[in-house]
């Protein structure tokens, strides 16, 4: 289990939109962690994944969670199941997945090695899973022993987790230089060092992560890329694995894709008994093309100038390609290569100088999404579909060169020529603000971006002026940040969104905002609504300094009462608060939640002899609770209430339900019958409003 830190966005204990009561956190990521978390309804354990605080006001930056929410199409066992995205009050967006209470195989595999024959189940298992995902064309990318969990330890009961996702939740994991594709050294397939997925991807990664837990030991990867590139042409070895599970594993592992199992269904197949042969393959899928290519496929590519061959001449005879020869002991590609074919790991240098003269069909995206963003002191990322290798290639190389990630995809669609091109100039334009982002659905196009420098606004608002978005639709939104922002700017907001009092700005700086200052406010407001729509009018004008709404939440009801009922003066009389549901606990704060049971009494100074003490509760919906005096003590004199003692004497006029049942004093039942009206609306704060010898309590 992972340990909490005092910076992490829930911590043990906290409550989440009133439901999920946090256990424990159980990984760290780039752009996301995950919690445990107990519904407070029903007991249902699930997992949290969070998008951190930096990224969740930003839509773009929710495609990665909101890819992942799709998968709640798919039911299936052997599939952890998913529910949808939700925001929290503050602003903070987690996806809901059912937790799977056991161990993943990658503490199975620091154990030692599992048996022959529960590998064979959980390859079944996953097989079944992986089925019905492909199905759908949708595949993983990055099956590895920590995204296949065990439920209740049982091989029969694996689950696969974080399907088709970056490698948010798994921290730690070493993956191929700058993020370019979901998978790691050990268990990625070859193809993938170049960008190619499909299902037989998943089917290799399947394969190596069975072998791996057979053997009790991750598989060797090399030491650098170049010889990462170069293990991942030959074979794994199976030496000493005993069949049925040697041949299936030989099969699923084979360095060339078309000498794979070419579905999940020809694995669960083969695990039926029923004999198998490379020659039934099916043709490749082009259903899914990942782009561009990586930087391990660059390093392995020679450092000697490669070049393609001349065209034939005209009067030469046209010739056929030699055929494609196969060594059986490697199972990979010899020499010559074929127009049109694919060669991986080993020849990953031809990949990267792109020997080849046709290109598989690209997938229709439909919609054309591209996101593009960089926050305010974080490294850029790109996610969503490109029209090109080139265009993949350029926006690549931005990204790293930044320190930032990308998870773009191959794509055709309905959009301009010049799209790529477009997409490249309008990030250009905005490269140097602080903060932007670039989000294009087909055509149409978003251009945000804030800086404090004059001279980078002016760029880039010349930029656009000179025709920047080129056959893309939309207005650029750019925003010249004051490097000192007077407090006055913001009085004008406060004023409009004050619907309960009014709203102040905290530690109010004399010289104004400098461009890391947080803007704190303080104050009442009547809802989470009207909260959020003084966080969005606040955020364009403080940019990207920090915003605090540091308000507390009432109802419209008790808003309009806190507006109408008079200030009272100040009053020698007291009132003290305590739990009547906590052993009468002192409440200073005089704050109550709703269900829980006020206790009231109020204090009679020493010389206060004479007059009458009138108390009175008014709820949110108005009604009015008659305190003192009421049918059970209509004697409401001083001189009565004292009782002939002197001094400071504490009256109780609200008291615990246990009290009450043994009737103390005839008080009122607070939290029980009539009274629960306002008991259980929630109580928010007291006043005295002092008049003589009279005092009344308002909600």
């Amino acid at each position: 289990m992972t340990e909490s830190r005092p910076g992490d966005l829930f911590q043990p204990g906290d409550l989440v939109n009133n439901t999920y009561r946090v256990e424990a956190i159980l990984g760290r990521g780039g752009t996301s962690d995950v919690y445990r978390a107990r519904s407070e309804i029903s007991g249902r354990l699930v997992a949290l994944k969070v998008l951190k605080a930096e990224f969740s006001t930003n839509e773009d930056y929710l495609l990665l969670l909101t890819r992942e929410e799709a998968m709640r199409e798919i039911r299936h066992d052997a599939i952890v199941r998913y529910s949808e995205n939700h925001r929290t009050a503050d602003g903070h967006v987690y996806l809901l997945i059912d937790y799977v209470d056991g161990p993943g195989m990658d503490k199975k595999l620091k154990q030692g090695p599992m048996s022959a024959d529960d590998l064979l189940v959980i390859c079944k298992r996953v097989c079944e899973g992986l089925q019905a995902a492909h199905e759908r064309n949708i595949f993983h990318r990055d099956l590895s022993p920590d995204n296949i969990l065990l439920r209740n330890d049982d091989p029969a009961q694996a689950v696969i987790i974080d399907f088709g996702i970056a490698k948010d939740t798994n921290p730690g994991a070493e993956t191929i230089v700058g993020n370019e594709f979901a998978g790691k050294y050990a268990y990625a397939a070859p193809e993938q060092l170049a960008g190619k997925t499909d299902a037989r991807t998943d089917i290799y990664s399947l394969g190596a992560s069975l072998l791996a837990n057979f053997r009790g030991k991750s598989p060797d990867i090399g030491r650098n890329p170049m010889e990462v590139v170069q293990k991942k042409a030959e074979p794994l070895d199976t030496t000493g694995v005993p069949e049925p599970l040697k041949s299936i594993l030989d099969k699923m592992t084979q360095p060339n894709p078309d000498d794979r199992f070419p579905s999940a269904a020809a694995v669960l197949d083969a695990l039926a008994g029923n004999p198998f042969d490379a020659a039934d393959n099916e043709p490749l899928s082009d259903a899914t093309v990942i782009a561009p290519l990586t930087a391990v496929a660059k390093a392995a590519a020679p450092e000697q100038p490669v070049t393609a061959p001349p065209p034939p001449k005209e009067a030469a005879p046209k010739t056929q390609p030699k055929p494609v020869q196969k060594d059986s002991k490697k199972g990979g590609l010899v020499l010559p290569i074929a127009i049109g074919g694919v060669v991986v790991a080993g020849l990953a240098g031809a990949f990267a100088m792109g020997l080849f003269t046709s290109e598989p069909a690209l997938p229709m995206a439909d919609p054309y999404r591209l996101s593009i963003a960089k926050a305010k002191d974080a490294p850029p990322r790109a996610v969503g579909f490109v029209p090109s290798d080139d265009i993949a290639n350029v926006l690549r190389e931005q990204m790293q060169a930044e320190g930032g990630s990308f998870d773009l995809t191959l794509a055709s669609g309905a959009i301009a020529e010049s799209w790529g091109q477009d997409v490249l100039s309008v990030v250009d334009a905005v490269d140097e603000m602080d903060a932007w982002r670039v989000s294009l659905s087909g055509n149409s196009v978003e251009v945000e971006g804030t800086t404090t420098s004059r001279p980078i606004f002016d760029a880039a608002m010349a930029a656009f002026d000179a025709g920047a978005l080129g056959a893309l639709s939309g207005e650029p939104d750019l925003t010249l940040e004051a490097i000192i922002l007077a407090p006055e700017k913001l009085d004008p907001i406060l004023n409009t969104f004050a619907d309960c009092g009014p709203l102040i700005l905290v530690d109010r700086p004399i010289a104004g905002y400098g461009p890391e200052s947080p803007v704190v406010v303080g104050g009442v407001m009547s809802g989470e609504d009207s909260r959020a729509a003084l966080a969005n009018a606040l955020s364009s004008v403080v940019g990207s300094r920090p915003l605090d709404i540091d308000v507390d939440i009432l109802n419209t009801t008790l808003c309009l009462i806190e507006s109408v009922l008079p200030r009272a003066p100040a009053s020698a009389n007291d009132v003290a608060f305590y739990q009547g549901d906590q052993d009468n606990n002192p409440n200073p704060t005089g704050e109550f939640l709703v269900g829980e049971n006020p206790v009231i009494d109020v204090e009679i100074p020493a010389d206060v002899t004479d007059g009458y003490l009138t108390v009175s509760v008014l709820d949110v919906s108005g009604n009015v609770f008659h305190l003192v005096p009421n049918i059970n003590r209509t004697d409401n004199s001083v001189e009565a209430l004292r009782e002939g003692e002197s001094g400071s004497v504490s009256i109780r006029v609200a008291y615990s339900i246990q009290e009450s049942q043994q009737n103390v004093n005839g008080g009122v039942k607070l939290g029980h019958g009539a009274a629960q009206n306002w008991a259980t609306l929630g109580l928010r704060g007291t006043r005295m409003m002092s008049g003589g010898q009279s005092a009344a309590l308002s909600m």
